[in-house]
């Protein structure tokens, strides 16, 4: 279960997560390090020297782990969804897990504040920060106790669920922290033509500019912003920025290089970084929650993950528990998803 021993914040040094969320990297196929990585580390050669500073960067290195996918255990249960994630585990040879194999887990509990810089790709972030923020959604009243449901029984799960100690155990886990976020885009570079639209589109009328999503740039991180702030993360409007920079000009042109010498640009991003220092010193070190993940030890489930593996066995022979979700949906002909093989299917 997670941990139950908060420290406290008297004296306390402050403490800052620094996330570059680009998917580039130079130790893999680009063969180039993003922009986000050097404004990372531009930040933190900036943040206080008081201050106990932490990166990390998610970016594709080859060999290493990715963030697995979400399962979407809230869909299930909220009483599945376990805090921290246990759908995956530490130097897992089969589902290898950048999330749990960086502590990530732990060092999101132990800062005070987060400060997440990435690019805009497809109106939107980029995927890396999407399957981080996924995979947070235990933060947002997660299960503290998987003994209680047998680390992943999902009908114990479902009981749980309406049991009246529940209420005590759904909590806001990463509540009161702070978040930050500066995104960023190049506004097309130079694909695109004096009416807005990219020059090798043949069907014109398929892409109307005055319909695309946004009008302020930044909200193509507003999912992100607003998991934030449903789960008690507070993210102030000063804190939550876009900037563009590399319009115009072809993608091989702009790069960290270039960037920095676009002085706009990294004008407003160092404003930015004394935004964060000023609202993070004013409000000074988070008391952290009931159920930390910071020295959070997962714990053996051998006996568990038999009896899961043998509810496992009798769903793909048609024989789902009497009473069960999957029974219900296989009465009523929603589902048929009974194969032996499912990793085939």
């Amino acid at each position: 279960m997670a941990s139950e021993t908060p420290s406290p914040t008297a004296g306390r040094r402050l403490r800052v997560l620094l996330i570059a969320g680009s998917n580039r990297r130079q130790y893999n196929c680009p063969g180039v390090d993003s922009k986000a990585r050097s404004l990372m580390n531009r930040l933190a050669d900036r943040l206080p020297a008081t201050w106990d500073v932490d990166t990390v960067d998610l970016g594709n290195v080859y060999g290493r782990a990715r963030i697995q996918t979400c399962n979407a255990c809230v869909s299930t249960s909220m009483a599945l969804c376990v805090w921290p994630c246990n759908c995956y585990e530490k130097n897992s040879h089969l589902e290898p897990d950048l999330l749990w194999n960086l502590d990530l887990y732990s060092r999101l509990d132990q800062a005070d504040a987060w400060c997440i810089i990435g690019p805009v790709n497809w109106y939107g972030p980029s995927s890396v920060l999407k399957q981080l923020f996924d995979r947070l959604v235990c933060m947002n009243g997660g299960n503290p106790k998987e003994e209680l449901i047998d680390h992943k029984d999902p009908e114990k799960a479902m009981q749980l669920e309406k049991q009246p100690e529940w209420q005590e155990l759904s909590l806001n886990h990463l509540e009161g922290r702070s978040a930050a976020f500066f995104c960023y885009g190049d506004g097309g570079g130079d694909e695109l033509d004096e009416t807005g639209r990219p020059k090798i589109l043949r069907h014109k009328h398929y892409f109307d500019p005055s319909q695309e999503p946004f009008q302020h740039m930044r909200d193509a991180y507003a999912p992100l912003v607003w998991q934030c702030r449903y789960g008690g993360v507070e993210v102030p409007d000063q804190l939550w920025q876009y900037a563009e920079t590399g319009y115009g000009k072809k993608y091989s042109d702009d790069q960290a290089e270039d960037m920095v010498q676009d002085e706009q640009f990294m004008a407003q991003f160092d404003q930015w970084t004394v935004a964060i220092r000023d609202f993070v010193e004013a409000k000074g070190p988070v008391t952290p929650g009931r159920f930390r993940a910071y020295g959070y030890e997962a714990p053996r489930h051998t006996w568990a993950d038999i009896k899961l593996g043998w509810r496992t066995a009798q769903m793909a022979l048609g024989m789902a528990p009497e009473g069960s979700s999957p029974r219900i949906q296989q009465e009523m002909g929603l589902n048929q998803d009974t194969p032996l093989r499912p990793d085939l299917e």
